[in-house]
Order: C-alpha cells, then sequence, then structure tokens
C-alpha cells in the first residue's frame, strides 16, 4: 500500500507581524488533526536562516515530501522556501505559500478570534492542495544570446554599454536621428553641473568603439514577438518605401523614456497672446544658452521679474484639472521637477543676479542626495517663496500673477512678472506598439510597471523583459543611469547559461479529453499560446500549449466544456478540495 501524502506545516509569527492578531500555536494545533500533516511547528521567523534550516531537517529526518508555509506574501518569500526544499533534495514545486499576514493579521487586528479562524481555513486549503500536487519540472527554453535595447536615451545608452561590456551583442534601437534623447535639450544637467553636450558625445564615442553594439536610428519598433530567450522584434526605417527587418534577442530593456507635458491651451495663459509671456520649464531653459547681461530679453523685452509656478502636469486633482485624452489626470509627482526648477533658478540668477525670482508650489520635494542645497541656494540668492493649493490655483493676467497664499493663512498676493515658466511634469513616452503587441504591464500613472519595487525593480512581469529609466517613471538622470545598470545586470544574468528555466505552471491538454471544439483558441489572448493540431491517428483536432508562450492565466480552462486542459499546480482537483476545505466548519 503506497503511503499518502506527508506535509509539513509551519506557521511563521513573523516577528509579531502575525502572531500579535493570530494565535499562530493554535493554527498549527488544528492542522495537526489533517490526515496528510506529518508535522506542525510555529516559528518567529520561517524567512530566516534557522527557520529555513528547521524544514530542510524535517524533510530529511521526518521524511516530509510536502511543505506548506504560512507566513507572508508569495512576492515576497516563496523563492526563498522554494530554494529551501530544492537544498533538501525535494521537488521545489511540492510547495504551498498562505498568506496570513497580507490576508489575515493585517486586516483583521480588531478581531483575534475571527483572524485565527480565517487563517486556519487558510492553511488547511494549503494542505489540500500541495496533498494533490504532482512534482514539476521547470520548462528550459534556449536563449539567443543577444539584447534588445528600445530607446537610445541616456539609460538606453547606458543600458547598451552595460550590456555589452558583459559579453553580450546588443541591438540599440531610436527613432530619433541620433542618440541622447531629452538629454539634447539641456545644457548642464545637475547636481554634477557636467555639460550635457559632453555627456552625449561620451556615451555616442562609447558606443561607436564598442563591437559588440549595433546601432540603428531613425527606426521604429513596429511589434515584437515570441517568448523570453527568443524575442523577435521588428523594426522598420523610418520614410517611405522604409526596410523591414527582424532582430532576434533573449531580452529586451525598453529605455522608451518620457514626453514633457504639454499645457492645454489657456493653462495659466499657456499658448495664448497675453502678458506677460507664458512658457514651460524646458522652453525656458533653451532661452538660458543666450548670452548674459543685466536681464534676460525675451520678445525684445527685458525680463526684470519671473514666477516660476510648480507642479504643472503632476499632482492633478480629478474636477480641478482637465484630463488627459484617456479621462486621467496625472495625479502622481513626478519627482524631479522641483530640484531642475531650483537648478534652473541658481543658473539664471548667477547670469542676470538683478532679475527677481518668485516661486509659487504646491510641495517642495528635492528628496535626492545634494537636491535641498539647490532649493536652500535659490533661497539665499533672493528667491521669494508663496504656496498655493487646488482651490487656489495661480491666475496669471494682466502682467500679475495672482495667488492666495497658505505661507500669510490665505492671504491673495498679486506679484508683478515680465515673465512665467510653468513647471511642468513628465509623462511617459510612447510605448503603445509595444505594449499592444507585449501585453506589458502599466501603472495607473501609465508608466511602466515593474514587478516589485524592492525585490524585482527593474523586471516586467513579462519574462525577459526589463525596463530602464523614465519608461517606469519620473527619475533623474543619474537615477535613469543606475536603472540602466540594473537591466543590462539582469538581462546578462539571464542569458548567461545559454538556457533558461521558467516556472512550470502553464496550461497543459489531456488528449484523451479534448474534442477540438476550439472554445480555448477564441479565449487566448497571447498568441501562439496556443494552437490547433491535427492527430497522426485522426479524429478531432487536439488543442497544443507552446508552454513558453503560456502564462497561466487560467482563461482556457474556464471555457473547455470537457474539463480537458488544467494548469500545471493548479488543477480544478486542487480548486475544487480548496473550496471544501475553506467551507468547512472551523471549532
Amino acid at each position: 500500500m503506497s503511503r499518502g501524502p506527508q506535509v509539513g506545516v509551519y506557521v511563521c509569527h513573523c516577528g509579531g507581524n502575525i502572531s500579535d492578531v493570530v494565535d499562530v500555536e493554535k493554527v498549527a494545533a488544528e492542522l495537526a488533526k489533517h490526515p496528510d500533516v506529518k508535522v506542525e511547528k510555529s516559528y518567529a521567523f520561517m524567512c530566516s536562516d534557522p527557520g529555513q534550516q528547521l524544514i530542510i531537517e524535517d524533510i530529511r529526518s521526518e521524511g516530509i515530501d510536502r511543505v506548506v508555509v504560512a507566513a507572508c506574501s508569495p512576492a515576497l518569500h516563496e523563492q526563498t522556501f522554494r530554494s529551501a526544499l530544492q537544498r533538501a533534495g525535494l521537488n521545489p514545486y511540492l510547495y504551498e505559500n498562505v498568506n496570513i499576514r497580507e490576508q489575515v493579521s493585517w486586516v483583521h487586528k480588531g478581531n483575534h478570534e475571527s483572524a485565527t479562524a480565517k487563517a486556519i481555513r487558510l492553511t488547511r486549503a494549503g494542505v489540500e492542495k500541495v496533498s494533490r500536487q504532482d512534482p514539476l519540472e521547470a520548462i528550459r527554453v534556449n536563449a539567443e544570446p543577444r539584447v534588445c535595447v528600445i530607446g537610445a536615451g541616456v539609460a538606453g545608452m547606458r543600458a547598451a554599454l552595460a550590456a555589452a561590456k558583459r559579453g553580450l551583442p546588443v541591438t540599440l534601437i531610436d527613432k530619433a536621428d541620433r542618440v541622447g534623447g531629452h538629454l539634447l535639450e539641456l545644457d548642464v544637467v545637475y547636481p554634477t553641473g557636467e555639460k550635457a553636450a559632453d555627456l552625449i558625445d561620451e556615451l555616442e564615442h562609447e558606443i561607436a568603439g564598442e563591437d559588440r553594439i549595433e546601432l540603428l536610428l531613425d527606426a521604429d519598433v513596429e511589434g515584437v514577438d515570441g517568448y523570453v530567450g527568443s524575442f523577435t522584434v521588428q523594426v522598420a526605417a523610418r520614410g517611405e518605401g522604409a526596410d523591414r527587418r527582424e532582430i532576434k534577442a533573449g531580452a529586451l530593456i525598453v529605455a522608451t523614456g518620457f514626453s514633457h507635458y504639454e499645457p492645454h491651451a489657456g493653462e495659466f495663459g499657456y499658448g495664448q497672446d497675453v502678458v506677460p509671456e507664458v512658457l514651460t520649464l524646458p522652453q525656458f531653459n533653451s532661452l538660458l544658452r543666450g548670452d548674459a547681461g543685466d536681464y534676460l530679453r525675451v520678445g525684445g523685452r527685458d525680463v526684470r521679474n519671473v514666477a516660476l509656478i510648480h507642479c504643472v502636469g503632476s499632482r492633478q486633482t480629478p474636477g480641478v484639472h482637465e484630463p488627459q485624452p484617456d479621462g486621467k489626470v496625472n495625479d502622481y509627482c513626478s519627482r524631479v521637477c522641483c530640484t531642475a526648477a531650483f537648478h534652473t533658478v541658481n543658473r539664471l540668477l548667477d547670469r542676470f543676479p538683478a532679475v527677481q525670482v518668485y516661486e509659487v508650489y504646491k510641495d517642495v520635494r528635492t528628496y535626492g542626495r545634494g537636491h535641498d542645497e539647490l532649493y536652500e541656494q535659490a533661497s539665499k540668492k533672493g528667491v521669494l517663496f508663496f504656496r498655493y493649493d487646488d482651490e487656489g490655483l495661480p491666475v496669471v493676467v494682466d502682467g500679475k500673477l495672482r495667488v492666495r497664499d497658505w505661507l500669510t493663512w490665505g492671504e491673495e498676493v498679486e506679484i508683478p512678472v515680465d515673465l512665467v515658466v510653468l513647471v511642468t511634469g513628465m509623462m511617459p513616452g510612447d510605448a503603445s506598439k509595444l505594449i499592444g503587441s507585449m501585453k506589458l504591464p502599466a501603472g495607473a500613472d501609465r508608466f511602466l510597471q515593474e514587478v516589485h519595487p524592492k525585490l524585482r525593480p527593474v523586471e516586467l512581469a513579462n519574462n525577459g523583459v526589463m525596463i530602464a529609466g523614465t519608461a517606469q517613471g519620473p527619475m533623474d538622470v543619474l537615477e535613469s543611469c543606475a536603472a540602466a545598470e540594473a537591466a543590462a545586470g539582469k538581462a546578462a544574468i539571464l542569458l548567461s547559461r545559454g538556457s533558461i528555466e521558467l516556472d512550470p505552471f502553464v496550461a497543459r491538454v489531456r488528449a484523451e479529453e479534448c474534442d477540438g471544439c476550439e472554445k480555448c483558441l477564441g479565449e487566448c489572448e497571447y498568441k501562439d499560446a496556443l494552437t490547433m493540431r491535427t492527430r497522426p491517428e485522426g479524429g478531432p483536432k487536439l488543442a497544443v500549449v507552446n508552454a513558453a508562450l503560456c502564462v497561466g492565466c487560467g482563461a482556457c480552462v474556464a471555457v473547455c466544456p470537457t474539463r480537458a486542459i488544467d494548469l500545471a499546480g493548479w488543477s480544478l482537483d486542487q480548486f475544487d478540495a480548496m473550496v471544501d476545505a475553506l467551507v468547512a466548519e472551523v471549532v
């Protein structure tokens, strides 16, 4: 008679995050009653080295062949515990993570008894699931030893160079006719004060001298097919009669950058024939490249008073600000704008010390190392500060800027100005073709969204796709370069072995039960993940899964009338057993 599953259940205190609310000893004691549970324990920190060693020793000495850890989110330590199983000689997929921190203790702090009962139900469901789990093997795919970097701004250039220095061939693509991106608009960069042109020239020279880098300019990425290790990037040269080619790459780095927020007509007087003249910060920076004198001249007039209005196109409020075409306002902070404004003001006053500058702001957020110094320098040079809120937006009219100033308890102030500069925020660059063809994840702010800001900060949910620079969100040059180096490092690690291991949680078809109805094909949103094949023996066609393209979403499972499709690691039988466990009575 074959032995049934031998499950070890481990309940984590999480240093009080869980045990202050959930009676972890009671959870362990209740699970000990389950016929498949052989070992049950609670421990202060299961993710610690001693906690992992506890599991390893029980596998080796107690014959545990499946493991359930009731702890925090699987996003944090699922791989930690799988690795522990592997070190003990057990298949790493015979593991189930039960989240009793975020899903129990953090949301039920006021009711310890109910929280404990819920933790028992969830952990019991985890035992039922893992008891029906078969050992799985990782999917292995060959890796094309090339990185394709999309976007040749400062982040794209640094990513390409970093990947090439790690021995990888790189194709660097940009739709512009030269490298540099928005860096081309700048005179100097903060906080180093380095000339932007010198930085571009240095990177351009390095790229030209690197044999491993192929540079394609004036080129559009029309779409991407394939999967991690074997992407096909369709590239078309711009213009009529454009040549098209395909690039094979094992990994992609998306560095599509940002676009400046463009104020709508009439926003703080922008785009209208008004006095004073209204410019955006990028436009104003272009003016500062001219010769110095006592005063800056704009439109043939000396500019003696300049007002900068912060948070234009950032931190917007629905119902107050005009939405973008998608109906959303930019409610996020663009992070770099305050520091960029103070950097510009200091340059202005260094060249034109007689100019009076006014800063009209919502909050000052100079978050980076050394950024506060730019704010302090501006203050010492005589810049005057006024604070507004969304209930009293500044108004530009008749040569004056009117603002209701928080710093004087709501007093309305009129500021005489010759020029108004709108400190505009960042919006994501156009990556619509990539998002459409690859279903790349974007956040509520429309920037591409990483898997986890701490654990996987430069990786997208799409395997093999990294992000660099302002494609991910507002960043300055130093941050963009750091992200680019990280993305290149991730790509190099991924492609270093010639093949790539993928999680096996994909759809699988039982051929004897498939009737060839093709309903699964109509439901699958991932190109070529599911196809139909003629059976050699005849009869109805058979659904076939491409394991490298399947993302394990389960949409095909839901529409299969014969239950011929399951997800490896998440079978229908497992779901049935989990539901039964969740609704069973807890004593």
